[in-house]
């Protein structure tokens, strides 16, 4: 039972990275500091879309799985949890693009804001 717990914690911990990694750069916007964990987090995510990677997160949360009892899944989280929901007829190479270029872009549009407000705030820089 333990580990169906832990793979249900695998899950919704799949679940906060996801927004988190594509909409994490407006916390940079409020507290620019959070740039040190979402930018490694947004890097990631589209690294894994690009290359068409699977998260080192599925394997183990099917390991957790087949320890506990319960059936695994052969294709990676997204294509498991989100696509059913988002993309019925399944995950193309081509969606995998667009996630990680939308992943890049919103990010690098956020990033860019930040950064022009950083250096245009007076004080900045001084000693």
């Amino acid at each position: 039972m333990i580990y169906l717990w832990l793979a249900d914690a695998v899950v919704a911990a799949h679940f906060l990275f996801l927004p988190y990694a594509v909409f994490g750069g407006l916390l940079v916007w409020r507290w620019p500091r959070a740039a040190w964990l979402h930018l490694p987090c947004a890097l990631w995510a589209a690294l894994i879309e690009f290359a068409g990677f699977i998260c080192p997160l599925t394997p183990l949360e099917n390991w957790l799985r087949q320890k506990g009892g319960g059936h695994q899944y052969a294709s990676g989280f997204i294509e498991h949890y989100i696509v059913p929901i988002l993309y019925p007829s399944g995950l193309t190479r081509e969606i995998q693009f667009v996630i990680g270029a939308g992943v890049v872009a919103l990010n690098l549009a956020v990033y860019a804001r930040v950064l022009r407000r950083r250096r245009s705030a007076p004080g900045v820089g001084a000693t």
